[in-house]
């Protein structure tokens, strides 16, 4: 089968042939027909996570996916061949379960649903990871009605999803976009957009909200300018970073809880996030195609890919 690999941590990803996995005991074997790209690939591959799980190489990159069970392994429950699946396949060692393949072998109970009638194969690859953790970020920071939520990142693939999601709850949603992306949030139902580009995003939401936010959603600060953003937060309030850089005893002083957000992945999130899609209860951010072929250019940084939205992979 072809993949995408890397042979080491921090080498160039590249396209090679590989022999096609088999379904052990308790696992299905998974034609790929999507594969969602996330910056934490990227993070993985160059050993970024070198302390929290062990590696296998090649290391078959992605961990998101949609595609057809082919087989399924013995004492595999709750799959049959022919079954329509998407989930997120981040397990140990790393690279066993790489989803920019053709073929995957997978644990039957990992985070893996069937996909619901009518939802498209490449929405489903594009969502496992961003909307799980779009979900799991606005019921982490509930209750949101009638409160000030800034949304940092807000274009990207957690960020759209957070973005609908907040709004769906009540929330008064500052997305912080550049220009390009403000009127698709403005379709979200956002109260205002406003551009880091533009000018320091501190100064121009103190500028419009003076007396602060409720909520902080940080999706892309690093520590300093995480920092920064959570001096606008209210007493009782809460700022939430996805990059783990925020100082929790700092801002609890202050009357703010501090979280360092942390994915809980499970079946019964994702199969929210599938039935919300099926049902247009929220829309998929922008989402950009390309072949296995062109994945290893798109990873490597040469070829230029779109800021906004998501990547996947079309087999």
């Amino acid at each position: 089968m072809k993949a995408v690999i890397v042979t080491e941590y921090g080498a160039k990803a590249e396209a090679v042939d590989l022999p096609t996995p088999e379904a052990g005991a308790g696992q299905v074997l998974i034609k790929v027909l999507a594969a969602g790209m996330n910056p934490m690939d990227r993070q993985i591959a160059a050993g970024g996570w070198q302390s929290l799980m062990p590696a296998t190489f090649p290391m078959v990159l992605g961990f998101d996916l949609a595609g057809t069970v082919e087989t399924v392994g013995d004492g595999s429950n709750g799959f049959s061949a022919g079954d329509s699946v998407m989930g997120q396949l981040l397990a140990p060692p790393l690279g066993s379960t790489g989803t920019y393949a053709e073929y995957v072998a997978a644990n039957a109970d990992s985070t893996l649903v069937r996909i619901p009638s009518g939802l498209d194969s490449v929405v489903a690859a594009s969502a496992p990871t961003t909307g799980m953790t779009g979900f799991s970020i606005v019921d982490t920071v509930a209750p949101l009605q009638g409160k000030t939520v800034l949304i940092v990142g807000a274009a990207g693939g957690v960020g759209s999803f957070a973005t609908q999601l907040a709004v769906g709850a009540g929330a008064l949603v500052i997305a912080n976009v550049r220009a390009e992306a403000a009127e698709r949030m403005r379709t979200y139902g956002v109260a205002e957009t406003v551009d880091h580009t533009t000018a320091p995003l501190h100064e121009q939401v103190g500028r419009t909200h003076p007396n602060g936010i409720d909520v902080l959603v940080d999706l892309a600060s690093d520590a300093d300018g995480f920092a920064q953003l959570a001096e606008m937060v209210r007493d009782g309030g809460t700022a939430l970073t996805t990059r783990y850089v925020a100082d929790t005893d700092a801002l609890a002083a202050k009357g703010v809880t501090a979280v360092n957000y942390q994915l809980p992945s499970s079946k019964e999130l994702l199969e929210r996030v599938a039935n919300a899609l099926a049902k247009d209860e929220i829309v998929p951010p922008p989402i950009t195609r390309i072949s296995l072929a062109e994945a290893p250019a798109v990873f490597n940084g040469e070829k230029q890919s779109v800021p906004d939205g998501k990547t996947v992979i079309v087999l």
